[in-house]
């Protein structure tokens, strides 16, 4: 039996609403073969309040429910396998919870197994068809640098944070030499400057490289019993912790291990 209002219709349990001479999609089936109890929007379609959307913002918009105040404003019950597909990007402007499987587990398995922060460019010289692979430097230490030159100068002016960012006893310093040997030395070291003298008082001009070990975060513990990177004793630094972001402390006193680095 068919019911027809206007441009909404009901033939058999299918619900199309559209121009009357609109045919359903192949998708529900035709005649004897149609999905009973299924229905067909030609035009965009808006769940929830009325004024949660002002202009037709996609096809399918949903917001909130202004009558029975469920909770969310979409839940999906599938049977577990792929229960939601898209086909295309997706774009969330929230927080997410979930996991993974398929092509993303796998570049995760992959990227576990891998130097860390490493990028991989087009070649700035050679350009198409060749590649350019820069990996960060990997220590015993949660170290830090800064590098430089000194020309007519007798000191290297550390960054004005390091005071607060480094332990003054991790400082090491390599110099080498411009155009001469000047047999240049370290004098001494606090947290603002190196100190430098060269044999007679010549003029220095030589490039520097400062390394030392932060001290707002807790050392790093080199070496620890477990089988994957998740047994790592301080959960504040494990990917999988149960403690929220913004919750960790990494100068956690309970997990404050051994520094790795003294020079004095």
């Amino acid at each position: 039996m068919a019911y027809i209002f206007d441009e909404v219709w009901v033939n058999n349990g299918q619900l199309v609403v559209g121009d009357k001479n609109i045919n359903p999609p192949d998708a529900l089936g035709k005649g004897a073969g149609r999905v009973r109890h299924s229905a067909y929007i030609e035009g965009p379609l808006q769940v929830g309040n009325s004024g949660d959307f002002s202009v037709a913002e996609g096809t399918v918009m949903i917001g909130k429910d202004g009558n029975t105040n469920a909770p969310v404003s979409l839940h999906v019950k599938g049977d577990g396998t792929n229960a939601v597909y898209i086909d295309g990007d997706l774009y969330v402007s929230g927080s997410t919870d979930t996991g993974n499987k398929g092509r993303l587990a796998s570049r995760f398995a992959t990227s576990d197994g891998l130097p860390p922060k490493a990028f991989d460019i087009q070649h700035p010289t050679k350009g198409e068809g060749w590649r350019l692979r820069y990996v960060s430097m990997e220590g015993p230490e949660a170290g830090v640098y800064c590098r430089g030159r000194v020309k007519n100068e007798k000191v290297i002016r550390l960054p004005a944070y390091w005071k607060d960012l480094v332990h003054t006893d991790s400082i090491s310093v390599q110099l080498q030499p411009i155009g001469a040997h000047q047999d240049i030395i370290i004098k001494r070291w606090d947290d603002e400057f190196i100190y430098l003298q060269a044999q007679g008082g010549l003029p220095i001009n030589c490039f520097y490289h400062v390394y030392a070990e932060r001290k707002d975060v807790n050392p790093v513990l080199v070496e620890y019993q477990g089988n994957s990177r998740y047994d790592y004793p301080d959960p504040n630094f494990s990917e999988d912790s149960s403690i929220p972001l913004e919750g960790r402390n990494f100068k956690d006193p309970n997990y404050k291990f051994p520094r790795n680095t003294y020079t004095i």
